[in-house]
């Protein structure tokens, strides 16, 4: 039976003029993807100057290297607000190419020899140069070649009149922050645990290209020459050959509170790693990583979901979670959609909506070692085989099958569709959890599977993603912004441009000092 830590209140939340608390929910995406030239390969080009500038521009910079952007949309309470917007973005970039394409997968392909990625170049200033050495650091560590692989990013918070409800009704005694962080927290744990239903519903990156692995060796068939892939796989980009740090197996950073989480982050940024020492910190004047430590910043931690806080006053993430608590998590587990022009399809919100709301509220026991490679095993089997007909999990150590488990889960989740659907009216939440539940005895339905058969009639991966990249950039061009929009885009571009060069002109003291006052 469903557990809640407070059934008083999923009652409360479930009642029409209650439920509307709920509307106050704060979303927004970021999507990677990169540019690529006309024959598929990673673009060698600068990140196009009218698109602004890469360091101050809010909506549209780059990820790892020049050719990976990265496209922000402002947080909202709108449901319908960030994949507008993202749309928006998507079509003023693409006016803007100049005869290259936004790839539509995940995982790229022709990227060529790892030295030959361009990483992102933020400018002169110190800020810009600490992102630079940061991304130098990264490719030194862990192969630039890992750094080009593209997701999406869903941050979803909760307004503060949810919180003073929640907590009259749960905890009235606990400090604001403190209940608020707490909950957080047993949202993550909680996400740990189900998580693995979001590669299932969603992973579209079942194969590879081959040049990918750069000769490593790997389980993987190939589908015709040229294309690698997994029968069953459904998230590579989430499995040990993607974006998967396995440098960090051993860093312990646990989740069952703040006070946990931010100590462990504060000491792997300070805790020397010989191998990264012996690779060297700075070569003369040229600084190839940030520090020799664990971890060069927090950031650099890889988490399927992190808790977040915008610092108040420049603080370091760790430090900012310290001192004022969670403001939102960042859920990074999706994939990109090959099969639309923004990579991001409306039920994915829907989906993720219900899901974390059925986090929040269900009880959140503190994950131990034995668990948490439990969590880890479940997630690496649905990656790698979530498609094949007998798979099992693991629950409490014992092997339970796949589909009456995801079957529980989305009946679990039913009273937080009806919930989110009371807060705005309509059924929209109870339609989309009905069609993704199909997926569940449908595995062909899949983007996963989709994918892997379009690859299959169209000759291997490279040449369907090309395909859909042409497809997907060319429409995005051929759909105009209004002329208000196209002003906006175009003022923020000047606005971003502007102040970079003041940032470049601006008196800047030594980049060791500014390095140190980071750390400080």
């Amino acid at each position: 039976m469903l557990k809640f830590t407070c059934c008083d209140a999923v009652q409360q939340f479930s009642r029409s003029g209650q439920a509307q608390i709920l509307r106050g929910i704060t979303r927004g995406y970021e999507r990677e993807c990169l540019r690529v030239d006309s024959a598929g390969k990673l673009a060698a080009t600068p990140h196009p100057v009218e698109l602004g500038s890469k360091l101050t521009h809010p909506w549209i910079t780059t990820d790892y290297s020049e050719a990976l952007l990265e496209f922000i949309t402002p947080p909202s309470q709108d449901p319908e607000f960030p994949l507008a917007f993202l749309r928006d973005i998507h079509r003023f970039s693409a006016q803007h190419l100049h005869g290259e394409y936004l790839w539509a997968g995940s995982m790229p392909c022709v990227v060529g020899q790892d030295k030959d990625i361009p990483i992102a170049d933020y400018g002169s200033s110190n800020a810009a140069r600490f992102k630079y050495v940061y991304r130098e650091g990264l490719g030194l560590r862990y192969g630039r070649q890992m750094q080009t692989i593209a997701g999406a990013h869903y941050n979803w918070s909760l307004p503060e009149d949810f919180w003073a409800a929640l907590k009259d009704c749960c905890s009235p005694s606990q400090p604001d922050h403190e209940f608020v962080s707490e909950r957080y927290f047993g949202l993550i744990r909680n996400f740990q645990r189900y998580g693995w239903l979001i590669p299932y519903l969603f992973g579209a990156s079942p194969a590879i290209c081959q040049s990918f692995l750069q000769g490593r060796k790997s389980d993987l068939l190939e589908l015709v020459p040229g294309t690698l892939y997994g029968p069953y796989a459904t998230s590579l980009r989430m499995s040990d050959l993607g974006y998967q740090n396995r440098a960090q197996a051993n860093l312990r950073v646990g989740v069952n509170s703040l006070t946990e989480y931010t100590q462990a982050l504060e000491a792997a940024i300070r805790t020397p790693d010989p191998f990264y020492a012996e690779l060297g910190v700075r070569d003369g004047p040229n600084w190839k990583q940030l520090n020799a430590n664990l971890l060069q910043i927090e950031n650099e931690f890889y988490a399927g979901m992190r808790p977040k806080r915008i610092g108040k006053q420049g603080e370091r993430p760790a430090k900012a979670l310290q001192k004022y608590g969670v403001e939102y998590v960042e859920m990074r587990l999706f994939d990109l959609n090959p099969f639309v022009d923004i990579g991001i399809t409306p039920e994915q919100s829907a989906f993720a909506d219900v899901l974390l709301l059925m986090c929040l509220f269900r009880d959140s026991p503190p994950i131990t070692s034995r668990e948490q490679s439990e969590n880890d095993e479940n997630k690496r089997r649905v990656v790698n085989r979530g498609r094949q007909p007998d798979l099992h999990l693991l629950v409490h150590n014992r092997e339970q099958p796949f589909r009456p488990l995801a079957h529980e889960l989305f009946d679990d989740m039913q009273p937080f569709a009806e919930m989110l659907d009371a807060a705005y009216g309509g059924n929209r939440y109870a339609m989309a959890m009905q069609d993704l539940r199909g997926r569940i005895d449908h595995p062909d339905s899949t983007p996963s599977a989709q994918m892997l058969a379009g690859a299959r009639e169209h000759g291997g991966f490279f040449k369907y993603a090309m395909q859909l990249s042409q497809q997907h950039t060319q429409a995005l061009q051929a759909q105009a912004l209004d002329a208000s929009a196209t002003a906006r885009f175009e003022a923020s571009v000047e606005a971003s441009l502007r102040e970079h060069e003041q940032r470049e002109a601006a008196e800047q003291g030594s980049f060791e000092d500014f390095v140190a006052q980071y750390y400080a």
